[in-house]
């Protein structure tokens, strides 16, 4: 079920419809792109750009306390926001618009308050005569049990530039289990953008420590080895990769000949020898995942946790994922929190690709959140669909 939550206000002397549509994506970027949220400190950033923000009344009847709720759940304060929420509709339940109350029942799910949730939903249904949504408990990230056994992934096809979206299945599939065996086996070539993208993704395994395994390298060893020359400093990712592949097959005396014509090439130091040996695929039930990268990127992109100014890195991947694609869907299903920082990020990143001519579905935001982009504009520039 998707819930209309966005509306245009009615002109004077116009009934406010019993339905409001979602807004369609203005042509021209709204002013709101000319503000700057590059500021580090977030709080700043707020009192610098909240001021210049124009929030507009929508039909469903949100203005003040739409606004004011919005922030404060940005900013993390859940219970002042929930206050203010409660506060009005406290005082003109009979007149409030359906917005405002998504916005508590919402706030309900991702605190965990079922037993308030299941008080105000009956308000909700006497209110608007219709099926309330059901509970589910958004407090917090399902966790991810780690299994004993790590997922095999089989790469095949070729390692190039277009393989962003298919690192990032990789990463979450990693992540998820905090372990994970890749068989490069059935790779048919390489270059140099390609092996940028792979060691940007074994870098971010490292950092995550998921543990990682890397199979039947010999054969994209030899395909990087035909692309290097000593004494040409070109093709830095290609070496590295190079002997990041001859530690996993064990070849020392061949790594160390290669870091020397590195160290003479580039003209600093290469990475140490660290042996890593490769391990046999188990013969008990596995997870096994076939990773073609010369298959069309997959459109969807996912946003979730607590996005914050430290984090907004999360963001700014829906630039590179979104650059090969016309049509980008965007799962914002176990999105809990965006602060102001980051959605004026987000704005910014989405108004350039609509200013390319794609179009971008935000799908399954939550209402606190959907209401701090209204306030952003960023339904103006991409199509924010609510959750169920």
């Amino acid at each position: 079920m998707v819930l209309p939550f966005f509306g245009k206000k009615p002109a004077p002397g116009t009934p406010s419809p019993a339905t409001p549509t979602a807004a369609a994506p203005s042509a021209e970027p709204p002013e709101l792109s000319k503000l700057d949220f590059s500021v580090g400190d977030p709080t700043h950033a707020l009192a610098h750009c909240a001021g210049q923000v124009e929030v507009q009344e929508m039909a469903a009847g949100i203005g003040p306390a739409y606004e004011e709720a919005a922030v404060l759940y940005a900013n993390g304060n859940t219970a002042e926001a929930e206050a203010a929420l409660n506060g009005v509709l406290d005082a003109q339940a009979s007149h409030a618009g359906e917005g405002l109350w998504m916005m508590l029942l919402d706030l309900y799910r991702l605190t965990g308050q079922r037993q308030r949730f299941e008080q105000r939903v009956l308000d909700y249904a006497t209110r608007f005569e219709r099926s309330p949504p059901p509970w589910s408990d958004l407090s917090s990230a399902p966790e991810h049990v780690r299994s004993n056994v790590a997922p095999m992934v089989n790469m095949s096809g070729g390692l190039s530039g277009q393989v962003a979206a298919q690192f990032q299945q990789m990463g979450i599939i990693g992540k998820k289990s905090g372990a994970i065996r890749i068989d490069l086996g059935r790779l048919r070539s390489v270059d140099e953008t390609g092996c940028t993208l792979f060691r940007g993704v074994l870098r971010e395994f490292a950092a995550e420590r998921v543990k990682v395994s890397l199979l039947n390298c010999g054969q994209l060893a030899e395909m990087l080895a035909g692309q290097v020359r000593a004494g040409e400093p070109s093709g830095r990712d290609i070496w590295l990769l190079l002997l990041e592949m001859l530690q996993h097959t064990g070849e020392q005396e061949r790594f160390e000949d290669l870091a020397v014509d590195y160290a003479i090439t580039f003209e600093e130091s290469p990475p140490s020898w660290e042996p890593r040996v490769e391990q046999a695929a188990s013969s008990t039930s596995v997870q096994e995942v076939a990773l073609d990268l010369d298959a069309p990127p997959s459109s969807d992109f996912v946003l979730d946790g607590e996005i914050t100014s430290t984090a907004v890195e999360k963001i700014r991947k829906l630039a590179a994922h979104a650059s090969s694609l016309q049509n980008v869907e965007v799962d914002c299903g176990q999105l809990r929190r965006i602060d102001f920082v980051s959605a004026g990020t987000l704005f910014n990143i989405l108004a350039t690709l609509q200013a390319q001519g794609k179009k971008v579905v935000l799908r399954n935001v939550n209402a606190m959140v959907a209401a701090l982009l209204r306030m952003m504009g960023v339904d103006q520039v991409a199509v924010v669909l609510l959750r169920s």
